[in-house]
């Protein structure tokens, strides 16, 4: 980023940033392509007043929309209540926000289990991590997750992240962690040896470019963790939150695994994460064993808990289900899409060879819809779970322009 990026880049900086002659932020986004200033549920505003359609949700966050009533009001009660005490103590909000996690989970896995609370999906695959560890044991501290995946930027989950070119810059990463192609089960069968604690699989590779696992893998997966002995630990931090049309990405599956990691959607905008853990894998950890100043503050938890109650009350799993099927339909017989990979309302569309899915997000963005390129052919959209139809059908009118433009860009290049 130049000297003069950050104003460059936005016409109408942030107060805080008027007559500065260098951007305030470390330089590891990028320069910023639009300055938002308000969001109304699928609608965001930049700074000079124009009107977009979001169609990312921050990525699987804002799933219910932007400004929600259910989380204002929530942060407004609560906080004139209480905010934070020490974990030394316990708050009612936290303890009923994690029943309310149990519960989900319980019915999705036929199991009770504990949750931990935290501020970020790394900072849940980090729990996790040290959850495994302290299960296997030393010597038995290995954990394998799938080539492509995407676990968080923190020095373990990056670790536990399948991308090595994003390990590069930060050698020598932390031992202890394999890599194997995602949906192979027979290259997983063979990374799982005597020194493996645990396999850590997202149901749908949200960063590798929106690719579900293949039929029948994770119950496969299921049996080599059961045969093995090893924890089954799936990334639910993307796919959570009924996206994927289920409560959890998982359950598509039938399987049951021994922990899951969410966040983005469970707070819908407002930082937090969690681990749920079956109660026989649970008591490993003992006090000391982790932690954070932030676990289970009242003022977060007010927010999970209301942002489940609102879920359950739309139904957003079946809303992902039918909303999903209609965007797909109307998706695919756009020119130059030739696929639309996902479950619910977690979609990758697949570019016709020759586009460019960066041009494409961008050339979006200019029309006023807010996408973005997981890969060089990969577009991902994920709505809000209670998008309106109208807006659905601006957002495709939007995307079909682009994409009838891109095309012929494609055959005047041929």
């Amino acid at each position: 980023m130049t000297k003069h990026a950050f104003l460059e880049n936005n016409a109408q900086p942030v107060p805080e940033a008027a007559g500065m002659d260098h951007c305030p932020f470390l330089p590891v986004f990028g320069p910023p392509a639009v300055m938002f200033v308000r969001g109304q549920g699928t609608e965001l505003w930049d700074s000079q007043g124009k009107r977009y359609l979001d169609f990312l949700c921050g990525l699987a966050v804002t799933s219910l929309g932007h400004s929600h009533s259910c989380v204002t009001d929530a942060l407004t009660q609560q906080s004139a209540e209480l905010i934070h005490v020490s974990n030394f103590f316990a708050n009612p909000v936290a303890t009923a926000a994690a029943i309310d996690i149990n519960q989900l989970l319980e019915s999705a896995t036929g199991s009770s289990g504990q949750v931990f609370f935290c501020n970020s999906g790394a900072e849940a695959n980090e729990a996790a991590i040290k959850l495994a560890r302290k299960h296997g044991g030393r010597g038995r501290h290995t954990m394998v997750s799938a080539l492509g995946s995407f676990h968080g930027r923190t020095l373990g989950a990056l670790a536990a992240t399948g991308q090595p070119a994003k390990h590069e810059p930060f050698q020598p990463m932390p031992e202890g962690f394999k890599h194997v192609a995602y949906g192979d089960i027979e290259a997983l069968s063979q990374a799982v040896d005597s020194s493996v604690a645990a396999v850590l699989l997202e149901p749908i590779q949200g960063e590798g470019g929106v690719i579900p696992a293949p039929a029948g893998y994770l119950k496969a997966v299921e049996s080599l963790c059961k045969e093995r002995g090893v924890l089954l630990i799936i990334d639910e931090v993307q796919t959570g939150m009924g996206r994927t049309g289920k409560w959890f990405g998982f359950e598509h599956s039938g399987i049951s695994p021994d922990a899951v990691l969410m966040a983005k959607a469970l707070g819908n905008g407002v930082p937090v994460g969690a681990i749920w853990v079956k109660e026989d894998v649970a008591k490993v950890l003992q006090p000391g064993d982790h932690g954070s100043t932030y676990s289970g503050t009242a003022l977060v938890t007010s927010v999970v808990r209301a942002v489940i109650a609102e879920m359950k009350r739309i139904n957003a799993p079946q809303l992902a289900v039918s909303v999903g099927a209609q965007l797909t339909k109307k998706l695919l017989v756009i020119p130059g899409v030739v696929g639309v990979r996902g479950a619910g309302l977690l979609l990758g569309i697949e570019l016709a060879p020759g586009c460019d899915a960066t041009k494409v997000y961008q050339a979006c963005l200019a029309q006023g819809l807010v996408t973005n390129a997981v890969n060089a052919s990969t577009i991902r959209m994920a709505p809000p779970l209670n998008v309106s139809a109208e807006h659905i059908e601006e957002a495709v009118a939007i995307f079909a322009k682009v994409m009838v433009q891109m095309m012929k860009e494609v055959e005047a290049a041929q």
